[in-house]
């Protein structure tokens, strides 16, 4: 008989910091009903001007949305995203708007009071240009990527050994294979009081990604944590409420975080248990 499904509500642990820490991006995402003057130039200008000083550059991006359609045939329609970027090459911080969402991005995260300070000044940009009619989507995802001598010589004493799998050592028959696998990516999905965790883990080779536009490939072999967590709940487009939200599932993306993780890690990466 299959064991009850049992949220995780735990009280979250308290923050270590990690100066070295391996974390490549953090992104919280917005998804709202279509906006349709997000299109017209004229209507970003005001969204752009209450940011500009903190994302100067501005850029004016044509997609293509893909859909299945029910005969398997693709529906494409075009669509624009703004990018708003503190610089002009390799920026450290982005916004993405849509018609339908927003984001914020940085490879440079510093901690998440920083990161929760930007989300509110841009949602409540969102807010006051567009008045979007509710949220259909919030979500927040931290990906973490270990390179060099963490993937080669130490990552079975990082990870705990139930997160590795095959890839603990180990001396038994499992060792063959451990040392021939070059790419291992598990995927699971955890339900905890505030939303759903997408997690997906595991090793990568050389030059490889799952998600380039989020993970650029590295020359080395490397182990991702990749943790994303969100809530479909239908609720008020109101900034303030969305970032105590956000904080919540910061705070959970952490306590599972550190359930994955081993005290060493911390060390290795400068934080003191």
């Amino acid at each position: 008989m299959q064991d009850e499904m049992i949220p995780l509500t735990s009280a979250c642990p308290t923050e270590v910091p990690l100066p070295n820490a391996p974390l490549k991006r953090v992104i919280a995402q917005v998804r709202f009903p279509p906006i349709l003057s997000i299109l017209k130039d004229d209507t970003v200008a005001r969204f752009q001007e209450l940011l500009r000083s903190e994302y100067p550059h501005l850029q004016k991006d044509s997609i293509n949305n893909v859909e299945i359609g029910r005969d398997l045939s693709p529906n494409v329609s075009p669509s624009i995203v703004w990018r708003l970027t503190d610089e002009s090459q390799s920026s450290r911080w982005r916004i993405s708007l849509g018609t339908d969402f927003v984001a914020l991005e940085t490879s440079e995260y510093r901690d998440r009071n920083d990161f929760l300070n930007r989300l509110l000044t841009v949602l409540a940009s969102v807010e006051s240009c567009f008045t979007p009619a509710e949220v259909q989507r919030l979500g927040l995802r931290y990906i973490d990527r270990l390179e060099g001598e963490a993937v080669l010589n130490k990552v079975g004493t990082l990870i705990r050994p139930g997160v590795l799998g095959i890839l603990q050592p180990s001396t038994e028959v499992t060792d063959t294979l451990r040392k021939a696998t070059t790419h291992l990516v598990s995927q699971a999905q955890f339900e905890a009081a505030e939303g759903a965790i997408q997690g997906r883990w595991g090793n990568l080779p050389p030059n490889a990604t799952y998600d380039p536009d989020l993970l650029q490939p590295v020359a080395g072999a490397s182990w991702v944590l990749d943790l994303d967590m969100f809530s479909k709940q239908a609720l008020p487009f109101e900034a303030d409420d969305l970032v105590k939200m956000t904080r919540s599932f910061a705070k959970r993306i952490y306590s599972v975080f550190r359930l994955m993780i081993t005290d060493e890690f911390l060390r290795f990466y400068g934080g003191t248990p």
